[in-house]
């Protein structure tokens, strides 16, 4: 059997039979991981998938939901800085998230799949790994929503840096002009490094480079209330002219209202007007 246009993985691998499997049963399943470890190109896979199966499509991703929060005269007051989004800008996309997909959840038919992405480092979406007694928490919390996290062998995630480095300089897509340039996935790195060693993750301490071990630790604390599911990549696919971006199949993202992101802007400025009450909370963003 031919596989769906715009799939790239090959008949009989272990990574195109997980997605299957996802693509199948599953109503949410959210890439969890770093910058750098393959999660927009496994999304654009599962995506292509889960359309020949004849469902809708619905994609929730950091890079879309954040640059609308930042375009917003409220937002404007927040800019990145050498590519690193600002903190409070972080804190209101988060707080938007869980009432945008407790809604998701209402509007539509069951056939519908979300595919989201939530690099949880650095505050970025991991309210989402949090349990709160809010709407939102049905669907998150529930078995048939899976929280896959891509561990990337050391040498894919070196070909991975590489491309970014490369992409970066001659994007095939007005979009990867968002990822985080490879200065950034060092810093979030050394970040990650940080809290597993606060968290008592053995042998952090002493990693100075990417290690799937400590990586996979610490998602899989992050993701104790959840779902989880680590997937193991040691595949290479043939992407060198495609991009993660472009879709060959409808799909429908989620973004905030203007008005939705004023207001989670304004809350997050009320209750972080002190510059170091915002520090701690994103310096601790690894703690329940």
């Amino acid at each position: 059997m031919s596989l769906p246009e715009g799939v790239l993985l090959s008949q009989g691998s272990p990574l195109l039979d997980a997605l299957q499997r996802l693509a199948r049963d599953a109503r949410g399943v959210f890439f969890a991981g770093l910058p750098g470890t393959g999660k927009s190109l496994l999304i654009h896979q599962l995506a292509h998938l889960a359309h020949a199966r004849g469902r809708d499509v619905h994609l929730l991703q950091w890079d879309i939901a954040r640059p609308a929060f930042e375009a917003s005269p409220a937002g404007r007051r927040y800019p990145r800085t050498q590519g690193i989004t600002h903190g409070l800008i972080r804190i209101a996309v988060g707080r938007w998230a869980r009432p945008a997909l407790a809604r998701w959840d209402v509007a539509t038919p069951a056939s519908a799949l979300l595919i989201g992405e939530t690099p949880f480092v650095g505050h970025r979406f991991i309210d989402l790994a949090r349990p709160i007694a809010d709407d939102a928490e049905r669907l998150l919390a529930a078995s048939t929503t899976r929280f896959v996290i891509p561990v990337p062998s050391v040498a894919l995630r070196q070909h991975l840096e590489s491309e970014r480095a490369r992409r970066a300089a001659t994007p095939v897509h007005a979009r990867e002009r968002e990822d985080a340039p490879p200065d950034v996935l060092r810093g979030v790195w050394r970040e990650l490094v940080e809290a597993a060693t606060t968290l008592g993750i053995g042998g952090a301490a002493a990693v100075t480079s990417y290690e799937p071990a400590i990586y996979r630790a610490v998602y899989e604390r992050l993701l104790a209330h959840r779902h989880a599911q680590a997937l193991a990549v040691d595949e290479r696919l043939p992407a060198a002219g495609v991009s993660a971006y472009a879709f060959r199949i409808p799909i429908v993202d989620l973004v905030p209202s203007d008005e939705e992101a004023a207001r989670f802007v304004a809350d997050a400025e009320r209750e972080y007007g002190d510059p170091a009450a915002l520090e701690r909370a994103i310096a601790g963003w690894f703690k329940a």
